[in-house]
């Protein structure tokens, strides 16, 4: 007996496949998930929503950090030191050639706290934006494989660079109580400082992370924007002192409220009025006795429009992180 045909391209059982276009599918795909309360594994959740993921991880973001901080230096012999010997040596490189042989250190008292407290805190932005621009394209495999907030990497990497400024802080507080500097109230003002820097970084990280995220190029851009930064936020030498002796800036006054405005420089001065007292700003006399407050207002200002700005302007692309 010969079995009967079945029909070419059939099912098993003799029953053929009925064609379905690709908008069928693709519709009849929807109505499935819609009926069954489906969403999509990777939409951005509301903006409230994402706040509250993101600090629901607070503690993975913190051993994140610490673990990626003692994996940095493995590799080298000295191990940790490295986070206070790196600043360290750029401090001491500045000194020579802006302190010694350019001679920037004339009329400012106690200039080696007053040289290391710049870099050091400076170097907190500068590596908080170098590691946030990268935070993103060099842990595209997580990105692809776990489903959690993409705001997480870029805290997390300023987290890193918080934990070793901490350390750096102590090799300064030795370095400042080695020059004869004591230990005044005003100290104790160098937390807010640093709280009110650290809100300022998570929030530039956040908006270089997600530029470097799409343009890998803003990686080999970010050193020479940060080092004309550098030059520009009176780190190694006295901005006030410099402003008095350009023409340009004496022509054109807005141009020495634009410096002082800068957050590279807000920083960096007001650390410096509270770990120096006998520092004195070398801004004009009737302008420095107020210039403290706007310094404060300036710090604070600018915290708050970056972490906002910078933490919204991450979250509209958390789509699209991790494709291509």
């Amino acid at each position: 007996m010969s079995h009967p045909e079945r029909p070419s391209g059939g099912l098993a059982g003799g029953l053929a496949a009925p064609p379905a276009s690709a908008g069928a599918s693709s519709e009849s795909l929807a109505a499935f998930a819609a009926r069954n309360g489906l969403t999509q594994s990777a939409a951005r959740p509301n903006l409230r929503q994402y706040v509250s993921d993101v600090w629901n991880r607070r503690h993975f973001i913190w051993m994140f950090a610490s673990s990626k901080s003692m994996s940095m230096y493995t590799s080298s012999k000295l191990g940790q030191l490295w986070q206070v010997l790196t600043p360290l040596l750029n401090a001491l490189v500045y000194f020579l050639i802006f302190g010694v042989l350019l001679g920037t250190k004339k009329n400012i008292p106690d200039y080696v706290p007053w040289l290391v407290t710049g870099v050091f805190l400076f170097s907190f932005t500068q590596r908080s934006v170098t590691a946030g621009a990268k935070s993103i394209g060099t842990n595209l495999s997580l990105i692809r494989a776990l489903h959690f907030p993409r705001a997480t990497l870029p805290l997390a990497y300023t987290v890193v660079e918080l934990q070793q400024l901490l350390v750096a802080m102590g090799v300064l507080i030795v370095i400042v109580l080695g020059y004869g500097v004591l230990p005044t109230l005003s100290w104790l003002l160098i937390i807010p400082i640093v709280l009110l820097q650290l809100l300022f970084n998570v929030g530039l990280s956040m908006i270089v992370a997600r530029i470097g995220a799409f343009t890998r190029d803003i990686t080999q851009l970010i050193p020479f924007v940060l080092r004309t930064w550098l030059y520009t936020s009176g780190v190694i030498f006295s901005l006030a002192s410099v402003t008095e002796k350009t023409a340009v800036v004496q022509e054109n006054p807005w141009i020495k409220n634009l410096m002082e405005a800068n957050p590279g420089y807000v920083y960096v001065e007001l650390a410096r009025q509270a770990l120096i007292p006998k520092y004195v700003s070398q801004t004009d006399p009737q302008v420095s006795m107020d210039q403290p407050g706007l310094l404060w207002i300036y710090a604070v200002v600018w915290a708050v429009v970056m972490l906002v700005g910078g933490f919204y302007w991450f979250y509209r692309a958390e789509e699209r992180y991790g494709r291509g």
